[in-house]
């Protein structure tokens, strides 16, 4: 209001000036030129040498008489000036040749703006009569206290006006209840701004509540196996046990200890895809040739478990951090495995695609109920929790392909029916492969 008020007046403090001092000499030259032609007429009338009546007349008139040749004869301003010939004057020339003339400049005798009007006598003389008018920079200067006080006063109001409307404004954002924005009954305009506060405190709280729920699993998870040791370890220290059984108790505290070790490796390994700390560059990698990898890794597993496992495919390639990658199609393919029949198998292939390069694993095992497809990359959850049991799982298997697949911008699609097995695909999308696919 202010910035507005201020420029406002300082337009319309010019645009006064300018009008202000138009009307000013419109009304001099008027003025002066009226008196001109009245004292030409007496002039006239009475002849040019009764121009000394107006000796004693006060005013601010000026009166100048000249002859045909620019001599001053009569001036009512006497000094070393004025009887300075006059004939290369712009007023007197022009009354000389159109018998009246006009000008406006600044007198070096009176060191102020001058108007001139000049009439030419019957006898031949030149009757001029000046008037000071005021400069621009005068009618300026005149005009400025008046519109300083203007200013100041319209400055102070929009000052008061302001404050107290920017108070009113701020008030009801002052009061808002951040815990509960859209209960707020407030500005239409902050709605989206209430909006996305209440998105940011209920993912706040779902995370808060994860890390709850989180940190309640590894407690339980961790308790666990170590219950066991400690129990077999106690039975052992206090000689309960039979010298041939002792091997037997030695490999079950042995069992335990290594669930705790793979437990609190995945926990680390999820910490530190939450955090994005992955070491590794992302480089150009043989998809097919690292999933034979880790197919042949997994046999042993496989063979424990009478679980044909197999893979076919096509080589391609794609750009990815090798660690994160090998561990996706690791997990997959062990899951595979773990909840897969006796006498099961696994099948993963590998290939380009049109929406890009995939890893498909495909297993004919116990399968996943449809209403729990959505949870299964849940942290700690399991499906089947007793066979998770047997079978030593952590249940952040899947978490980690999750958070390693958003690493490396990759869509994992989950199809399932209880009892007929799963199918779980890796797809790597266009901006992710590296080139042509390779040759075997």
């Amino acid at each position: 209001m202010i910035l507005v008020i201020t420029t406002t007046l300082i337009i319309a403090y010019a645009i006064t000036i300018f009008f202000v001092y138009g009307r000013i000499r419109d009304l001099a030259s008027g003025n002066v030129e009226n008196v001109a032609r009245y004292i030409a007429a007496s002039l006239n009338t009475y002849g040019s040498d009764t121009v000394s009546w107006l000796d004693g007349v006060e005013s601010d008139i000026r009166l100048t008489l000249i002859d045909k040749n620019g001599n001053v004869t009569y001036d009512t301003v006497q000094d070393e000036f004025t009887f300075a010939n006059h004939s290369n004057r712009p007023e007197v020339k022009e009354a000389l040749s159109d018998g009246t003339g006009e000008d406006i400049r600044r007198s070096d005798t009176l060191g102020s703006d001058m108007f001139y009007y000049a009439v030419k006598l019957n006898d031949g003389n030149i009757i001029r009569v000046s008037e000071t008018v005021r400069s621009l920079s005068f009618t300026a200067l005149e005009l400025l206290p008046m519109m300083l006080i203007i200013m100041a006063g319209m400055i102070l109001i929009a000052w008061l006006i302001s404050k107290k409307q920017a108070e009113e404004l701020v008030r009801p954002i002052n009061e808002l209840k951040l815990d509960d924005p859209l209960r707020n009954d407030t500005y239409e305009e902050l709605h989206p701004l209430l909006v996305r506060i209440d998105e940011q405190n209920k993912a706040k709280d779902a995370i808060a509540d994860m890390r709850k729920e989180f940190s309640a699993n590894v407690s339980h998870e961790l308790k666990t196996p170590l219950t066991s040791i400690s129990g077999y370890a106690e039975i052992m220290k206090d000689g309960l046990v039979k010298p041939e059984d002792i091997q037997t108790f030695s490999g079950r505290i042995y069992k335990e200890s290594q669930r705790l070790v793979t437990l609190i490796d995945d926990i680390m390994q999820l910490s530190k895809l939450d955090e994005g700390a992955v070491t590794g560059k992302a480089e150009q990698l043989e998809l097919f040739s690292l999933s034979k990898d880790v197919v042949e890794s997994l046999d042993c597993l496989a063979a424990k478990d009478d679980v044909k496992l197999e893979i076919s495919g096509e080589p391609c390639t794609i750009t990815g951090v090798r660690q994160l990658v090998q561990e996706m199609i690791y997990n997959i393919t062990e899951n595979a495995i773990k909840y897969n029949r006796k006498g099961g198998r696994v099948s993963v292939w590998v290939g380009s695609t049109l929406s890009g390069s995939k890893v498909v694993v495909t297993d004919t095992g116990i399968g996943i109920p449809e209403d729990q497809l959505e949870r299964i990359f849940e942290r700690f959850y399991r499906v089947d929790k007793s066979h998770s049991r047997e079978t030593g799982g952590t249940g952040l298997g899947l978490s980690i392909v999750k958070h390693s697949a958003m690493l490396c911008n990759a869509k994992i699609n989950v199809k399932s029916k209880l009892g007929n097995g799963t199918q779980m695909e890796i797809e790597f999308p266009e901006s992710n492969v590296a080139g042509a696919a390779l040759t075997e």
